[in-house]
């Protein structure tokens, strides 16, 4: 008689732990044709319903399609067309929701797959969804005013260089800022009016506030001292340094920092909680340096001979950019003097700081 041999592992016999032994069984055995049974079941052959994805998408892109021509009459649809079909990319950037990718998106389906037969059409180029095509339509039929334009991106500049954001017709009514830039051993600050008269111009040691473990009180009492020394105005408008967080080198100046932002901005903003608008702003550091043409490349330069020709042309020039009253341009000529080995930098940055916010803010004009 024919017998199969069935291996059975051997881990509960003594003495063959991990070992595998052989035990003849008789073929045709109940037990032989329960394994095979087991171990050679058929996997099930019915066909399964499935509903292919591209009918879906090509269903829905047709829905969409159709309510397309329903929204736009064929002189519209026309009009969109000879757009597409025909304007250059820097053409279709003049649109407001075809800057960026989106244009240079439909000049390479253009140059691909040919002029575009219907609006439906527009769907298959990347980034164009249902809602944003009838966005697009529309920009095209009406299209920004130069004056929508230059504001559009008068604003977006302005977001960049300004935090929190602040509306501009609040700018427009301001008659005095004080400009604060502190560093690590000195805070100082500018008092300007718009007709950009310096009314004050000063600095405060602050020399021990990065010893030790950083105590609150001590930055409280230091900080609240120098406030107080500060004239009222319109908006305060502190520097914002653009320190990375990945050099942990730098990780105590970039807290020293932080402390001292959050300080000032406390401390300014005293009538915050009455009339809900801020009265502390900050201003990009490298903004300003762009502004007066300091950066080469990522760094900003020093702004201490700018600033020594701020003064003297206020004496030579009937018109000078920068007005240092008569009565105060001997005493701010010797602190300048003073601080020429010292490498004051806050002192100069604080006052070009404030031009920049009249000239880029206030009056929105290049000098």
């Amino acid at each position: 008689m024919s017998v199969h041999c069935l291996l059975v592992a051997g881990g509960s016999v003594p003495g063959i732990l991990g070992r595998w032994r052989c035990f003849p069984v008789p073929l045709g055995s109940s037990l032989v044709q329960g394994l095979h049974n087991s171990c050679c079941r058929k996997k099930s052959t019915a066909p399964k319903k499935i509903i292919p994805s591209v009918a879906l998408c090509d269903e829905n892109t047709k829905k969409s399609g159709n309510a397309l021509d329903k929204l736009f009459s064929s002189e519209q649809q026309a009009s969109i067309l000879q757009v597409l079909n025909t304007a250059s990319n820097k053409e279709l950037e003049a649109f407001k929701l075809l800057r960026g990718r989106k244009s240079i998106n439909i000049i390479e389906h253009r140059e691909k797959f040919g002029p575009f037969q219907n609006l439906e059409s527009l769907m298959n180029v990347p980034l164009f969804q249902y809602k944003t095509t009838i966005q697009v339509c529309n920009s095209i039929l009406c299209p920004e005013t130069e004056g929508e334009k230059r504001k559009f991106q008068d604003n977006r500049l302005l977001r960049k260089l300004i935090k929190p954001e602040i509306k501009r017709e609040r700018l427009k009514a301001v008659n005095s800022i004080v400009s604060i830039v502190f560093g690590t051993r000195r805070i100082a600050w500018a008092h300007l009016d718009r007709k950009l008269a310096v009314l004050d111009w000063q600095q405060s040691e602050c020399c021990q506030l990065m010893k030790g473990t950083y105590l609150s009180s001590v930055y409280l009492q230091e900080i609240s001292s120098v406030v107080s020394k500060m004239p009222n105005a319109d908006l305060y408008v502190l520097e914002k340094i653009g320190l990375s967080i990945q050099n942990s080198s730098r990780f105590p100046v970039l807290l020293h920092f932080h402390i001292m932002e959050a300080m000032l901005y406390a401390l300014l903003n005293k009538t915050f909680v009455q009339d809900g608008q801020h009265r502390v702003l900050s201003m990009n550091r490298n903004g300003v340096g762009k502004h007066f043409e300091l950066m080469i490349g990522d760094t900003r330069t020093s702004g201490k001979e700018l600033v020594k020709q701020f003064l003297s042309e206020s004496v030579l020039k009937e018109e000078p950019r920068v007005v240092f009253p008569s009565e105060k341009i001997v005493r701010y000529r010797q602190m300048f003097s003073s601080t020429e080995e010292q490498r004051a930098e806050e002192l100069y940055d604080s006052l070009l700081q404030a031009i920049a916010f009249y000239e880029l803010a206030v009056f929105d004009t290049e000098p």
